[in-house]
């Protein structure tokens, strides 16, 4: 059995984005998004007008810092699983997360953002919180059919949405 990675939250984190479960790069480094093709750290980079390459080889401690600074958050609908290799199709035996004290340890939790289908899967138990709750496009390498653009454009609307970005289109 497979243990996932604590939340990444802070009692001002405003929209919680939640992934399935961390990959083995992921695992392997103790780091949300850790494998070097997905595209979660640059698409925030993108959204807030950061360039990559400035961000990207800084230590996930001041990438953490800089996505708590923007309010934001992160977890995973699992805690526990087992799985061979990194793809969402091979969890097995999947334990969640317990959303239950999510309001308490974030009062200004806002929204619920769903990184992929699989962590979508779950959304039942987080609409439960009473909050929005959306399903952005899975920012993994395996999700090849959707371009970054695209990605990017899908979670720049949700960002929008929730007012996390300013009014000059970042």
């Amino acid at each position: 059995m497979l243990t996932g990675l604590a939340p990444l939250v802070s009692p001002q984190t405003r929209m919680l984005i939640l992934g399935s479960f961390p990959g083995v790069a992921s695992l392997q480094a103790q780091q949300y998004y850790g494998h070097p093709r997905n595209h979660f750290w640059p698409i925030l980079y993108a959204l807030f007008g950061c360039r990559s390459h400035d961000m990207g080889a800084s230590s996930y401690q001041i990438r953490s810092k800089w996505l708590l600074s923007k309010r934001l958050g992160l977890w995973d609908v699992y805690a526990a699983c087992e799985r061979e290799g990194s793809l969402d199709s091979a969890i097995r035996s999947a334990e969640l997360n317990d959303f239950s004290a999510l309001k308490t340890r974030c009062p200004d939790l806002q929204a619920i953002a769903h990184n992929g289908g699989e962590s979508f899967k779950q959304a039942r138990h987080t609409q439960l919180l009473g909050l929005p709750v959306f399903k952005l496009p899975s920012t993994s390498p395996a999700n090849a059919s959707w371009s970054f653009d695209r990605k990017l454009a899908a979670w720049r609307d949700v960002f929008h949405q929730r007012g996390l970005l300013d009014n000059s289109g970042q």
